[in-house]
């Protein structure tokens, strides 16, 4: 008589295990990369918004021989619509906003952006125009919250 072996069909619980932790793996990339994909557009915005803006203040003080101060200028959509005339409105609204968000900071969240004009010197606060330099400060999504800043060409 001949002696049948009886081979059971299928997997080990190890197999198994090591099947799961690799999906998990893969899961978890795929998660993490998509997560950050809307932040970093909304940065990208961010970094759009404040080159345009930089490059109309450039514009404006080409044209007038200084930047604005803060007050009454960039905080208002009337000033910067007769005075900005190539921004558009919406580069002073940052990512999910729908106002007008310029703030006299150099500590933004990342709903604001802030805008700070100086005297020669770039440390004194210009309050009178003309001024001679600015600086331009937005909140980096993608990176904590950090602030960036952009400042002017004089």
């Amino acid at each position: 008589m001949l002696k049948q072996t009886i081979r059971q069909k299928g997997f080990t619980i190890i197999e198994l295990l090591i099947v799961i932790v690799i999906i998990g793996i893969l899961a978890t990339l795929v998660l993490s990369t998509y997560a950050s994909g809307p932040a970093k557009a909304r940065d990208s915005k961010r970094l759009t918004d404040i080159n345009s803006i930089a490059t109309q203040l450039e514009i404006y003080n080409s044209e007038t021989g200084g930047y604005p101060t803060f007050t009454g200028k960039l905080d208002t959509d009337t000033w910067v619509q007769q005075n900005l005339k190539g921004l558009d409105i919406n580069a002073l609204r940052p990512p999910n906003q729908t106002a007008n968000s310029m703030v006299n900071s150099a500590t933004p969240t990342k709903d604001q952006y802030g805008y700070q004009a100086f005297q020669s010197d770039g440390v004194t606060a210009c309050t009178a125009e003309p001024c001679a330099k600015f600086k331009l400060y937005w909140a980096k999504e993608t990176a904590n919250n950090a602030v960036q800043v952009k400042t002017s060409l004089q």
